[in-house]
């Protein structure tokens, strides 16, 4: 399966914040959208990095509550990972492994078309099993 198809399933829709926000304005951002992380973006087209709850928590223990008044370019990863809409899960599901990430924004045409997450892998990876799994017992009991 391709990463244009998981796309095709969930949309193309990616929650972006701008680097100069607070992070209490990506707290709220993040519960409103129920998502785990934002892509930080000054025009929603460009990508200046990625912010996660898990950003969140690490930084709030070192810092405290003082972290929420702070911009999210101090918390948020600079060096993005990203795939294309024409790349594998299986490839994915690997570079997410190695590299311990749950989110990867989709690039075409240096445009961020969509976001996959950890989940959406796992969601796609599922269906594939359980077609494959209805096609052998179909053959089985043809």
């Amino acid at each position: 399966m391709r990463i244009s198809e998981i796309l095709r399933r969930k949309g193309s829709g990616v929650v972006t914040i701008a680097p100069d926000a607070t992070v209490r304005d990506l707290l709220r951002v993040l519960s409103i959208q129920n998502v785990g992380a934002a892509i930080v973006s000054p025009d929603e087209v460009l990508i200046s990095g990625i912010v996660s709850e898990r950003d969140i928590v690490r930084r709030l223990h070192v810092d405290g509550a003082d972290l929420l008044d702070r911009p999210v370019s101090a918390i948020m990863t600079a060096a993005v990972h990203t795939c294309s809409p024409d790349d594998r899960v299986e490839t994915l599901n690997h570079t997410m492994t190695e590299h311990r990430i749950r989110h990867l924004p989709v690039l075409a045409d240096g445009r961020m078309i969509g976001i996959v997450s950890i989940g959406d892998v796992v969601k796609s990876q599922i269906s594939e099993l359980e077609t494959e799994r209805e096609h052998l017992v179909r053959y089985l009991h043809g």
